[in-house]
């Protein structure tokens, strides 16, 4: 597990920070900013995919549990 150091994906100064350099491909990150769900992805092309999760609850339900954001994001997908 990373560290909050070395999470390419920070808060600062009202704005969300991307560290694309510390990103792993196919790996997804996420950030909780301003009672949004905001998800970050770096694809094998070194690509980035950004996503905004506007159902409002799952959005709770990350907000909650941050920890089991993959389950929940599965949950209203579907999968």
């Amino acid at each position: 597990m990373m560290s909050a150091d070395e999470y390419p994906v920070t808060i600062s100064e009202g704005s969300i920070k991307l560290k694309t350099e510390k990103m792993a491909a196919d790996q997804l990150y996420h950030c909780i900013f301003e009672g949004k769900v905001f998800l970050f992805y770096k694809d094998d092309l070194g690509l980035l995919h950004c996503y905004e999760v506007e159902d409002r609850n799952a959005v709770e339900e990350i907000v909650k549990n941050p920890s089991d954001i993959e389950k929940i994001l599965k949950k209203y997908a579907g999968v």
